[in-house]
């Protein structure tokens, strides 16, 4: 997919999100989770991250059961991995139900960041 695709493409997907992107994206905005910023539906070429973290180069998504056993996403994280990004996944019904602790398990990756979050 071309960058001006994919650009248009996230601005879609920002629109429409569902309701565990819809509350994870409620956790990460503003810098609220560790003082880290987070851009939603986010491009990295030639995929759209449901959420990115730029300065630790930490991807996370929120999968829906069409997600499951996906070899469409073992490929994409593969990708994502070679490109120097970690990826954490988190099925919607577990965001909904648990949003402090996926909380706590994005945190724990970000403190494993080789970088420091902006001051």
């Amino acid at each position: 997919m071309r960058d001006s695709k994919l650009k248009y493409r996230a601005r879609e997907l920002r629109t429409q999100p569902t309701d565990a992107e819809r509350k994870l994206w409620r956790m990460l905005r503003g810098s609220q989770l560790g003082g880290w910023r987070f851009r939603r539906q986010h491009p990295i070429p030639p995929y759209i991250a449901d959420f990115a973290c730029l300065e630790a180069k930490l991807v996370v998504e929120a999968d829906g059961g069409q997600h499951a056993d996906s070899a469409y996403d073992d490929v994409r994280d593969r990708h994502l991995r070679s490109l120097g990004w970690r990826v954490l996944r988190f099925w919607n019904n577990e965001v909904l139900s648990n949003p402090e602790g996926v909380a706590q398990m994005i945190l724990a990756a970000l403190s494993n960041a080789d970088h420091l979050p902006p001051p």
